[in-house]
């Protein structure tokens, strides 16, 4: 018989935990610090560029610049479904870091076709939404 294998060391356990950490906390330092409200220094969308409408994404630059100065009026505004998805990831990272911390196996995530389902058309409605005069608090605030 096999004897159970000895949990791994506390520092291999928490490497790929801190390394997604540091791999998302990188260019969100450097978003927090050259504003994207400032003209020039990020490209425009190409889906506002051509068709005037904005994309799920447009403002998404601003809601972490807002978010990361701690602002959460301005986070949502620009972006309500990044700040959404901002505050779920950073609930499974803690997830993943505590399992870590703890030695317990690391939670299990799976995506169902249903839910893909369900994300895209909640992607449509949201950029439908904030294109229409009903939803314009939804768009970013213009330049």
């Amino acid at each position: 018989m096999n004897a159970p294998a000895a949990p791994a060391p506390f520092g291999r356990r928490l490497a790929r935990p801190l390394a997604a950490l540091v791999a998302v906390a990188l260019p969100t330092a450097y978003v927090a610090r050259v504003d994207p409200n400032a003209p020039g220094h990020y490209p425009v969308c190409p889906v506002l560029q051509a068709t005037g409408w904005w994309c799920p994404g447009c403002g998404g630059l601003r809601c972490v610049h807002a978010l990361a100065h701690g602002d959460l009026n301005a986070a949502g505004h620009d972006n309500l479904l990044v700040m959404v998805l901002a505050v779920a990831a950073a609930v499974l990272w803690l997830r993943w870091a505590w399992a870590a911390l703890t030695g317990g196996p690391p939670p299990r995530f799976a995506v169902t076709l249903r839910q893909t389902v369900v994300a895209a058309v909640v992607l449509v409605l949201f950029t439908v939404l904030r294109n229409l005069p009903a939803g314009a608090g939804l768009g970013p605030l213009p330049l």
